[in-house]
């Protein structure tokens, strides 16, 4: 509370006076562009790291960036989410960002004992085919791996939501995946023509051209 407190204040008194219109506006409504799924890690702040104002980003967080296979979750909150982004919001992007050093991605391989998280311990049972894909594709757990078949398997998984599916054969959405790295700042991007993850620099040059190369 001595952190937030005090920032609280500053944002009444400095940082909404400097914006007050964009926030006057966001009073009437939202209408987001990009529906981002990212880790609940304390690490990430999705609107710094892609420069965007309030308003801009439907965000849903939850350990280890997880999209639970339709249905698979009984109408959980995830899936409740995805559905009003895409049938309520009409949300054009979808991206799926994974981290580095995430915790969720470790225990998933077995480096962290979960016997005091049975909670979160069921929540990684949605992660399972990210742990399969590993066994098959490297020889390794290496987390860094496990962090990217991750991004892939859930987006995968999110092309099995109804919403998700008819607004992609319709081509009104496209789905893209993220790796962002702490202590580069930096933000990779899979591109699956290629079948591997390009750095921000890469992908700068390339999404000039054309963005809808990077959509999966």
């Amino acid at each position: 509370m001595n952190n937030l407190l005090p920032g609280l204040r500053k944002f009444s008194e400095h940082v909404f006076p400097q914006q007050q219109k964009l926030f006057e506006s966001l009073s009437q409504g939202q209408k987001p562009h990009t529906l981002l799924i990212t880790c609940s890690d304390s690490r990430i702040d999705p609107n710094l790291v892609t420069q965007t104002n309030p308003g801009e980003l439907f965000v849903v967080r939850n350990a280890g960036n997880i999209v639970p296979p339709f249905g698979a979750s009984r109408g959980g909150g995830e899936e409740a989410a995805i559905e009003f982004a895409i049938e309520g919001l009409g949300v054009s992007n979808i991206v799926i960002c994974g981290h580095s050093h995430c915790g969720a991605m470790a225990a998933l391989t077995g480096k962290a004992n979960l016997d005091a998280l049975p909670s979160v311990k069921k929540w990684l049972g949605h992660a399972q085919s990210t742990k399969k894909r590993m066994e098959t594709k490297y020889n390794d757990f290496e987390l860094h791996h496990v962090v990217e078949e991750n991004v892939l398997v859930q987006a995968e998984n999110l092309k099995t939501h109804p919403s998700v599916s008819a607004s992609l054969s319709l081509g009104r959405t496209r789905i893209f995946a993220w790796v962002y790295s702490f202590e580069t700042g930096s933000i990779a991007v899979y591109d699956p023509k290629l079948q591997r993850y390009l750095p921000s620099i890469e992908v700068r040059e390339e999404s000039e051209k054309d963005v809808s190369r990077f959509a999966i």
